[in-house]
């Protein structure tokens, strides 16, 4: 059945203003303003959303699904779910799984399992090595977000330190070439410091210190050197510091070349927040100084940065325990990351309609997404609705996560996310999931 979401505050493309969202199957036929008279038609089933917001789906380029392999951390069921909970209709999935995402045969068996499981929009990036560049033409172009690279240490071989495989990715210029960016030897040199003068069992203090803003931005500025040298597009993740903003693009976003995405936690927490914490908010790269949360708060607001995400990286609370070293880095944010952001709108940081650009429409854009990321007449109806007058309270009791933890537990967010559709299905409304209806490929376009 046809559907209109009507009265709603639409916020898209800088704009906010009252008006319904016409459904017909997966796609948007008409966004109106103020027309009362539309809700009366019978043809279509009316959802009244007097007093909500409406937002295109979010789209997040960053997380780790754990599947196969790490499954007992989290899946792609469990973690789409919590997904959809929290206004996400897209994500793309890193390549750091047992086994990894670094032959078309895992890349495939990736999406043959999203389709059976995922509620949201799938897609995965291809994960380099220092040996398998040449596989890189047999990737079917019009379903692989990007390479994903990790320029600091990672899981099993997936360290690229070659300078001639280096060169073989950043020349792929059909693709987008991202990167975990810090530098391997400044970190070691970092953990030896620390050892002799303190010892092995480091507190969770020492993280921001050992996986420093000056192994950042080695490591950045030398991705970025190398991408201008090439003409590679390059997308920096996770951002963390005030320095590494400096390598970045500016201009209109269809002519940058070099990008940089910004995490929740990044932007939500500094490292005072360390000695409450501990490692539960532990991640690579650390979470910093207070200057540079509001430095990448400002370069949200001044649209420097591109995208914002969450490097959703779920652990057992079992597997957080222990010393700085021995904690493992990473942790769940996909649930609350929409919330999060409008959180630190409503405090002032930057506007609703800025949350939305570079959560929806940014994204979108950047990897060249094939009809998504916007409300408007043609595009697949992946819609929130949102409710800015029901506060949500995290607790143990309301958390997906299939880990069963968020560092945001306590922490009440002025909004909650009410309903989401996905491909003009409903699939959540109101805490109860329709599991019969699933996401779909995402398609890039080249």
């Amino acid at each position: 059945m046809k559907k209109i979401i009507g009265n709603a505050l639409i916020i898209n493309e800088g704009r906010s203003f009252i008006g319904s969202v016409v459904i017909d199957g997966a796609f948007i036929t008409d966004v109106v303003e103020n027309n009362d008279a539309l809700l009366k038609n019978t043809d279509y089933e009316v959802i009244d959303a007097t007093g909500k917001w409406v937002l295109p789906g979010v789209i997040d380029d960053q997380v780790h699904f754990r599947e196969p392999g790490l499954t007992h951390k989290g899946d792609i069921a469990s973690e789409s779910r919590a997904a959809v909970a929290g206004g996400v209709t897209t994500f793309m999935d890193m390549p750091n799984t047992k086994p990894q995402t670094v032959t078309v045969e895992d890349w495939e068996w990736k999406n043959a399992r999203a389709a059976e499981t995922s509620l949201a929009n799938y897609s995965f990036f291809f994960g380099g090595t220092n040996t398998n560049a040449h596989i890189i033409k047999q990737l079917d172009r019009r379903y692989v977000p990007g390479i994903k690279l990790f320029l600091g240490a990672s899981t099993g071989n997936m360290l690229v330190d070659s300078k001639d495989a280096l060169k073989d990715f950043f020349s792929q210029t059909d693709f987008l070439v991202a990167v975990h960016a810090e530098k391997e030897d400044i970190i070691r040199i970092n953990t030896e410091y620390y050892i002799q003068q303190y010892g092995d069992n480091l507190a969770i203090s020492f993280h921001p210190l050992i996986r420093s803003a000056e192994a950042c931005y080695a490591s950045s500025s030398e991705a970025a050197e190398l991408a201008v040298k090439l003409g590679t597009r390059l997308h920096i993740f996770h951002l963390s510091t005030a320095r590494e903003l400096s390598l970045l693009d500016g201009g209109a976003l269809n002519q940058r070349k070099i990008t940089g995405e910004v995490c929740v936690h990044h932007l939500w927490f500094s490292d005072a927040d360390y000695q409450a914490l501990g490692a539960k908010i532990k991640w690579n790269p650390a979470i910093k100084t207070l200057a540079d949360r509001d430095a990448l708060r400002k370069a949200v607001k001044d649209s420097v940065l591109t995208v914002v995400a969450t490097d959703h990286a779920p652990h057992l609370l079992e597997e957080k325990q222990g010393s700085c070293l021995k904690a493992s880095s990473g942790g769940p944010l996909i649930q609350h990351s929409l919330v999060a952001m409008l959180e630190l709108s409503a405090q002032g940081c930057f506007s609703r309609e800025k949350v939305v650009a570079m959560m929806c429409h940014n994204p979108a854009e950047l990897f060249r997404i094939d009809r998504r990321g916007y409300i408007k007449q043609g595009y697949y109806a992946d819609l929130v609705i949102v409710d800015p007058s029901k506060p949500l309270t995290v607790t143990p009791d309301n958390i997906l996560y299939k880990c069963g933890w968020s560092p945001f537990e306590g922490i009440t967010f002025r909004h909650s996310v009410e309903k989401t559709f996905i491909n003009g299905n409903e699939i959540f409304s109101k805490g109860t999931f329709f599991e019969k209806n699933r996401g779909m490929k995402v398609e890039f376009k080249a």
